[in-house]
């Protein structure tokens, strides 16, 4: 909880960290008061029987527990602002940093443990957050507090308060120790557990259609069970506090009024000390188990806390460059001798790979499963960096330019149709402003996604998450014309007309030729009706170049690439 780095989000609520503990310690300050008063109630008004000085007395208990009250709200207020504004930047930060990583660094953290410490590691760490403001500083001073107030009133009759607290601490001990070290456990196995939903929820349909449903109930009741089976041994260890500290309470309580007995007979106690000495016992007893429970809670938050800077102090691996324009003159791109693996892999899966392609060209690169293709796109969008060699983009190296800058410049229509829940203008936005209702259109249009048109509310037709309200082929189209919109001088669609019949994928291409004249587009894919058409066709086979060319030449010259266009076309189709 008190990390340095921990420390600048808690400097962010200064005035809340320091005005509730003071306001609660005023509230514990006041209820010390209490029992005293009570005291002189039972000890001078009762005997006397004088009804004004009780009622004198009863108006100060309730002056007293309505101050408290007051300075508790304005703690709790405190405590509140606090917690939901940690919490608040903290997810904000946390959601930025994970942005900020390459593909290779989020590789070290699974999707579902990042989504556990966005969520439940935070909500932990603001729950520590409320306990800090509100109970730690007010537990310890009533214990010490109380204890001072009954050592005040009779030194030898507080034995009994030091022995009470000695076992009810003893007893905290043996239960906390057993049991702290249990709450990390816990937050694996919920990571585990997450990890099986997140799988089985964004696998659904290739669960059904493979007929694994029992085996992936049976996996995640495995995970549930691990995860039981840890909080049931927390839970059983807790279930020893409440008896047995009440229990001691309880007896601290019947040897006070025992011994006070002998004691009020022979006159060194009076019976109202006796009761304020009942009281301060109680509210030492209850202050040292809500304590015990704050390290709890503290304890949990500890262990988010550093799961959340595991996270926080990642070093990305990946820097961003400085460069911001591009040489007009330029190459749209020059792959230089680049070799690929990926980290803690001596696997290559690019290996000197070399081509160029010029400003305005049309480029297909074809290959099968495996050999390399979206790595090389991802290379292109430096989502990766090159192990060896060297991309430039219009004569940069894509290593020396802004992420903003490149990624402008350089448009990606990906295998995955991902749409983002909201409206359909909002996802081909995609936060970009000065974008006309005529771009949107010409994107739409060249996209061939006139079912738009149709939609009731057209661009401000609703998309649901993940747009599920789309059919596969509309997706599709519609990531089509998000890449579209915002003129990229480089546009790559990758195996992105998987969902598209052969009709509505050569409607399109044809548009993206006519419409787009001057820009340079590359087709990946493993069709070769795709790329067939294109300026120029680069074959990658098991990530190595092996060949360049026009569909003619390589069909003539190059066995692989006839192999792959003979298993799909015919042979009037090949050679023309």
């Amino acid at each position: 909880m008190g990390s340095k780095r921990m420390r600048k989000y808690y400097a962010l609520y200064k005035k809340q960290f320091i005005l509730g503990p003071a306001c609660k310690l005023t509230e514990a300050i006041l209820e010390l008061l209490v029992p005293l008063v009570m005291a002189r109630i039972v000890d001078v008004g009762i005997p006397n029987n004088d009804v004004p000085y009780i009622l004198k007395m009863g108006a100060l208990m309730v002056l007293l527990g309505a101050a408290g009250l007051g300075f508790a709200v304005v703690c709790q207020y405190c405590a509140a602002v606090a917690q939901q504004g940690v919490g608040t930047v903290l997810r904000r930060d946390l959601l930025h940093k994970i942005h900020t990583l390459s593909s290779a660094d989020r590789a070290a953290f699974s999707n579902a443990t990042l989504v556990t410490r966005i969520t439940n590691d935070i909500n932990q760490i603001q729950s520590g957050v409320a306990m800090l403001i509100r109970l730690v500083f007010r537990s310890p001073f009533l214990i010490a507090g109380s204890l001072v107030m009954a050592m005040a009133l009779d030194l030898r009759m507080s034995v009994i308060f030091f022995t009470a607290g000695f076992i009810v601490s003893a007893i905290m001990y043996y239960v906390l120790s057993r049991s702290l070290p249990l709450y990390r456990k816990i937050q694996q196995k919920l990571d585990g557990l997450l990890r099986i939903t997140g799988e089985n929820l964004s696998g659904v349909r290739v669960i059904r259609a493979f007929v694994r449903s029992r085996h992936e109930t049976e996996r995640f009741a495995d995970g549930n069970e691990k995860l039981t089976r840890v909080c049931m041994r927390v839970a059983r260890l807790n279930a020893y506090l409440n008896p047995l500290t009440f229990a001691v309470i309880n007896l601290g309580i019947a040897a006070l009024l025992v011994f006070g007995g002998y004691k009020v007979e022979a006159g060194s106690l009076t019976q109202g000390e006796i009761i304020a000495l009942t009281n301060y016992m109680t509210q030492i007893l209850l202050s040292i188990i809500v304590f015990a429970n704050v390290i709890v809670v503290f304890t949990k938050a500890g262990a988010s806390v550093d799961r959340v800077k595991e996270v926080l102090d990642a070093e990305p691996t990946m820097h961003e460059g400085a460069q911001h324009t591009f040489d007009e003159a330029a190459n749209a791109v020059e792959v230089r001798h680049v070799d690929f693996c990926f980290p803690d892999s001596e696997e290559k899966l690019l290996s000197d790979v070399d081509f160029t392609i010029r400003r305005g060209e049309t480029v297909g690169i074809i290959g099968g499963t495996g050999a390399g293709k979206s790595v090389l796109v991802n290379l292109l969008l430096r989502l990766y960096d090159v192990t060896g060699g060297e991309i430039r983009i219009f004569g940069r190296d894509v290593r020396d330019c802004t992420f903003a800058a490149l990624r402008s410049a350089v448009h990606i229509v990906s295998q995955g149709s991902k749409l983002f829940q909201g409206t359909v203008r909002e996802n081909l936005l995609c936060g970009k402003s000065g974008i006309s209702q005529e771009d949107l259109q010409k994107a739409l249009r060249i996209a061939q996604c006139d079912f738009v048109d149709k939609l009731p509310e057209g661009l401000d037709a609703p998309v649901e998450e993940g747009g599920k309200n789309f059919s596969g082929g509309q997706r599709q189209r519609l990531c089509v014309a998000r890449a579209l919109v915002g003129d990229p001088e480089i546009l790559i669609f990758d195996d992105s007309s998987s969902a598209l019949d052969y009709a509505t994928d050569a409607h399109m291409r044809a548009a993206v030729s006519k419409e787009l004249q001057g820009k340079t587009v590359l087709y990946v894919a493993q069709r070769v009706s795709t790329v067939r058409a294109a300026d120029k066709i680069i074959l990658l086979d098991d990530g190595v170049v092996r060949g360049i060319g026009t569909h003619q030449t390589l069909y003539a010259e190059n066995e692989l690439y006839r192999e792959i266009c003979d298993s799909q076309l015919s042979e009037s189709e090949a050679v023309s």
